[in-house]
Parts: C-alpha cells; structure tokens; sequence
C-alpha cells in the first residue's frame, strides 16, 4: 500500500477547515465546481489518519454509482482504500442480503430491475387499463409513493398536499398501490424501493441487527444531501441511531429533484437538528470562467425559496474566458445547425468533442440535435440512452479479453496495448483498428468510438490481470469511459458532469420552465435547473432559444423569463414580446462577415417582398449564416451549402452569387 497522503495538502482554507473539524456533525454548504468531493474524502483521510475513525468504521453515501466509483478512487489515492462508499441502495441491498436469514428467514428475493411488468400486473389487478406512458407514469407515482412513505391508504391526501398530477384519479392510483404489494409479494419478488423500506423496518424491529450494524458503521458521509427523500433519511436515522458522526454536503442552488420525493429541507434544517453543528461555506469555483460564473450567480441571485443563510455566491477562481452569449433563432432546426456550426469551430480550435455537451430541457427535444450532428457527420454521446457496458459491442469485446486473460501467458514485454488492440480488431464484423480511420457517422461510428473508449482504458495498466479487475470495477460501478463524441443530455442527466463548452438550448417559456410548472416552488426549481445547466460549463457558454419548433412555423414563442434582466436585449426592455424577439438580432457567428450577411439579409427582405412570402421562404438566417461564411462564387459551390435546393438554386444563384462577389460599397 502506498504511504498515506497529507490529508490537508491542497486544500483551500474553508476545504481545510471542513476536512480539519473534528468528528461529529458538519454541514459542508458546496456551491457547483467548489471542489466538495474533494473535501468529503480529504476529511474522511483526515478522521482516519488523526485516529478518530478506522476506514472499516466509514460508510459515505452517494446518489449514484458513478460517484461512489470515484470517491473510492480518490480513497485509493489517499491511502485508505478500506472506507466502504456506496449508493444508497448499493448499502441496503448488500446489509439486507446479509441479515434476511436472522431478520425475516430463508434467502433474499430476487431483486426485479424494471417494475413495468409487475405494474402492469396490477393495474389488472385494480381493474384499470395502464399502456405506454401512463403505464411509465404510473409506475414514477409508485416510486414517488414509496420515496415520500406514502402508503395506498395516505395516498390521496398526501397527493393533493404536494400538488402531484398523478396519470390516473388518486382513488385509482391509490388502488393500484395496494395491488402493486400485493402482486410483488404473489409473485416473491422485490424492487429498489423495498431494499431502504425493508433494511430501515428491520433495523427498527430487531435491535440485535440494528446493533450490529451500528457497530460496523460509526461514522456517516453523505453527499448531494439536498436531494434525500424521507425513505433515505429514514433509513440513514436507522443507521445512525443515537450517534452523530455525521457530515453532508449539498447545495440548496441544486435542489432539481423534487419531483422524486426529494426535499432541501433535512440540508436546511441541519442545525436546528444538531445544535452543535458546525456549518461551512464553500464559494470558490474552481470549474468555470468568471463570465459563466458571474451569469450563473446572477441567475440564482433572483430565487425566492432559498434562505438567506444557505445562499451561496460562487467566486471564479479561473482566469477569464469568452462571454456568455444569447441567441434568438427561427426555429429549432435553424438553432441546431448553429450548435453544429459551432462545434466544427471549436473542434478547429483544439477543443474534442467529448469536451462539448448541448444540454435541453426534455428528451423529446434531442431530434433537432441528433439530425443536425449526423447530417454533419459528428458523433455524439446520447446520455440517457443504453448503458455503455450494455452495448453489443462492448459486451462481446470484454468476453474476448477475458478470454484472452485466460489464455496462456504473454511473452515477457508484451505491450498491454497492442494486445487489446488484437483482440478488438477480431470483434463484430469490421473489427477496430487504432490505426484505421473511423466510418464517417451513424451507428458504426457509434461502435468505433465506444471500442476506441474501452481500448484507451488501458492506458496506466501493466498486464490483462490488472486491465480486467479495472474494467469489472467499472462495470460494477457503470463508471464508464470517455467516448468522443458531443455529449447530448438533459439538464438532469447533466447534473454532477462538466464540460469546457455547453450549449443550453430551447429555452423558451413552456420548456423552462415547463408550462406544467405552476407554482412558486416549481418555478423557483426550473429556475435552479436552468443553474445547473450554466454551472456544467468551464469557460464556452451559449444560450439559446427558438420562436418556432419548424422551420416555417408560427413563431410565438417567448423566450425564457429567467433570462429577463439578464440576456443582454432585456436590459433595455425586461418583457419583450414574443414578435419582437424574433425580429431581434441573433449575435453573428464569428466566421460570418456581418457586412456581406447585411447586404443578404437586405436582399432576402426585397425578394420576400415582391414574392409576398416570408423572408425564410427565400433563405433563413442559417443558409445566409453559411452564405456569408463560405462566400460561394460558383453556382457548384452555392449547391454545396444545405438548405440551397435545386429550386432556389436555379431562383437565386445568379443574385446571391452578385453580391458575395461584388465590392462592399464604400
């Protein structure tokens, strides 16, 4: 084992002053990109190596596996790889595996991964008729029951108190929860849910059990803590007891899943609870520019539901960076092929892909972006999709290598490298090849980025043995790989990930926030989802937003209120309407010459006139965008430019081929 590390080295002085507090109970307040992982695992170290806890003694928490993978990395590195960091549901799976024989008897039953079956079973049951989304729906009500420990006889009022629009009447969702146990228990089986329902009711029944594991674990780290859910802070009580060795961390500006069961109040209300809790403040962002930093705090700074004490102003530790920049666009098609003009010059400039992400509201808006980016032939990273470990490819690429693990011995100097190599080039039909250039696009770039992710995980191992107990960590954990290609998310997928560019997209009033989002609490949660999205960027920032989802459509859509008084058009007038946005200029991009783009716009607008059409009939903002950059001379090069058809070709190419070749006028 590596000699353990300085606990304190590095670290900023309100980081130090977290990690140096004795045992007991902390709050550590951390504002996006202020280095709160970081400080979690330092203070552990810290608890450890001055003697106030052993690492077998430490459970930390997390909300997901990706983050539990890199707490335990982190660990590594410090020298204490024996703290156990697990998600919620990671530790109550593995505790009540453990004590079901003592606790209730017999073996543990299987763990069902997807409930739609078993709901669907019991709408049946409950005589109702649930397919395709409301079945889905349904099934999020469920979880949402079981989040808040609402049980089918509390479910109506409990329901109407938090202003849930359940798919179904309440008296029927509530019907449907009872079949819903009823059907798990027929057919003895039991969800994610019941893993913290059944670890917390048997620590609270047996005391033998509960005993034993307070004794294992005496010292508790849970991280993203303003998005507990009574069933999780149920369960932690039952973990914790009477003790309280307890540190969270969490940001109320984050608060973004409420509508899990999720509440900021167990962060807020932390020191009334502990009266002798000690609070620390982290504000220096160590991620972002000051310009995004700057926008972000001044997106916040207009919430109404923080309290003064838990606001946290971020100050940019980063040297400056480009502004913020806000465009109205036609329609969303147009707004997507800006984002990919965009990237080509950013990728031109030195950044990868895999440091870009276009971040949206809700899933259905990512058509827009995956046409645009594979008519451009740039590949993407679609989160929310299939898991990386999951796909074909890979999944036939890893039997392979442990194959090849298991085969005889490798000749002294072999290259770990050349040899996954050997083994990815016999994969699928084409194979991979580090020295073969990648297909131009589609789903067999997709599989040839992914295999060149798995291969570059090899990167920092000696030998297979010790590539392949890595890559079962990482399945384990689904810590995946980076894939290059521009990541496309939603906001809430986004969250916990960075990126040095991001484009926040389709921000229009009605997708956030959404035209569901009625009242005050659930305005202020778009708004903070919109802060969010500003803090996963480093140093390039667009934000964008369209008045019209098709190219032609009616475009009556406003741009988001949270941009009012900050977009740099609203200084001057905070409501404008939805007309006058779009007649507002888009900033230019920058490979645009706006002389030769004024003179365009000029002719678009007399040729609509005499043709008594909408000016985008003729070209929209987008082709005369390319128009401009590209300067075509040739009625060749003009075809070359996507959104020029034959028909305007033979209309307008003689015009359009005037003016990009004539003199500006003087």
């Amino acid at each position: 084992m590596p000699p353990p590390h300085d606990p304190l080295a590095g670290l900023d002085p309100e980081q130090r002053e977290a990690a140096e507090l004795p045992a007991g109970p902390v709050a550590i307040l951390a504002g996006a990109g202020t280095g709160k992982t970081r400080t979690i695992t330092h203070r552990i170290a810290q608890l450890v190596l001055s003697g106030q806890a052993t690492p077998e003694h430490v459970l930390a928490v997390t909300f997901t596996t990706r983050a539990a993978g890199e707490l335990r990395a982190r660990l590594r590195t410090l020298g204490i790889p024996a703290v156990q960091a697990r998600t919620f549901h990671a530790a109550a799976r593995r505790q009540l595996g453990y004590f079901w024989p003592r606790g209730i008897g017999g073996s543990m039953p299987p763990l069902v991964e997807s409930k739609l079956r078993l709901v669907g079973e019991a709408a049946g049951r409950a005589r109702l008729e649930l397919r395709g989304t409301d079945l889905r729906d349904a099934a999020s009500e469920i979880e949402w029951a079981k989040a808040t420990l609402t049980t089918a006889d509390t479910y109506v009022k409990a329901a109407a108190d938090a202003r849930r629009e359940p798919p179904r009447a309440p008296e029927e969702i509530a019907r449907l929860l009872a079949a819903y146990d009823e059907t798990k228990l027929r057919a003895g089986v039991i969800d994610f849910d019941d893993l913290l329902l059944l670890l917390a009711g048997m620590l609270d029944e047996h005391r033998d059990i509960a005993a034993e594991v307070r004794a294992q674990y005496r010292h508790f780290v849970v991280d993203e803590y303003q998005d507990v859910t009574p069933l999780q802070q149920c369960l932690l009580d039952a973990w914790i007891g009477d003790r309280d060795s307890l540190t969270v961390v969490g940001d109320p500006n984050q608060t973004i899943y409420s509508f899990t069961g999720a509440t900021p109040s167990y962060l807020l209300r932390f020191s009334a609870r502990y009266p002798d809790a000690q609070v620390v403040r982290l504000t220096r962002d160590y991620r972002s520019t000051p310009q995004v930093v700057g926008l972000a705090n001044a997106v916040i700074a207009r919430a109404g539901d923080v309290p003064r004490g838990a606001r946290l102003a971020l100050v940019a530790q980063r040297p400056v960076g480009p502004e913020p920049t806000f465009t109205a666009y036609d329609s969303e098609p147009e707004e997507a092929r800006a984002a990919v003009r965009q990237v080509q010059r950013l990728a031109q400039s030195g950044v990868s892909y895999a440091e870009m992400a276009v971040l949206y509201r809700i899933h259905a808006q990512s058509e827009s972006y995956e046409a645009a980016f594979a008519t451009a032939g740039i590949p993407v990273v679609l989160r929310g999709g299939e898991r990386f470990f999951d796909r074909a490819e890979i999944r036939e690429a890893m039997l392979m290598l442990r194959a090849a693990g298991r085969a005889a011995e490798p000749p002294p100097g072999a290259n770990l490298a050349e040899q996954v190599a050997e083994v990815l080039a016999v994969t699928g039909r084409e194979g991979w090849r580090p020295d073969a250039p990648p297909p131009g696009g589609g789903a067999a770039r997709e599989r040839w980025d992914n295999l060149a992710a798995l291969a570059a995980l090899a990167e920092g191992h000696h030998d297979l043995p010790s590539f392949l107990a890595d890559l079962e960590d990482r399945v384990a954990t689904q810590h995946v790989p980076t894939v290059q290609g521009v990541t496309l998310a939603t906001i809430h997928a986004a969250k916990g990930l960075e990126w040095d560019a991001v484009w926040l997209v389709g921000l229009t009033d009605g997708t956030l926030p959404l035209i569901h989002a009625q009242s005050a609490a659930e305005i202020e949660e778009e708004r903070r989802l919109l802060y969010v999205g500003i803090t996963r960027a480093r140093k390039h920032l667009a934000l964008s937003w369209a008045a019209a989802r098709q190219e032609g459509g009616r475009g009556n859509r406003r741009r988001s209120r949270f941009l009012d008084g900050i977009a740099p058009e609203s200084r001057t007038a905070a409501q404008p309407d939805a007309r006058r946005a779009r007649r507002a200029p888009a900033a230019l991009p920058e490979d645009v010459d706006p002389e030769l783009f004024g003179r365009l716009r000029e002719w678009r607008k007399e040729t609509a006139g005499e043709l008594r059409q909408p000016a985008f009939c003729v070209f929209t903002d987008a082709t005369l965008h390319t128009i401009a950059a590209r300067r075509p001379r040739s009625r060749e090069e003009l075809a070359g430019i996507p959104g020029v058809g034959a028909a305007k070709l033979d209309k307008y190419s003689q015009a359009v081929i005037g003016i990009v070749s004539a003199d500006p006028p003087a």
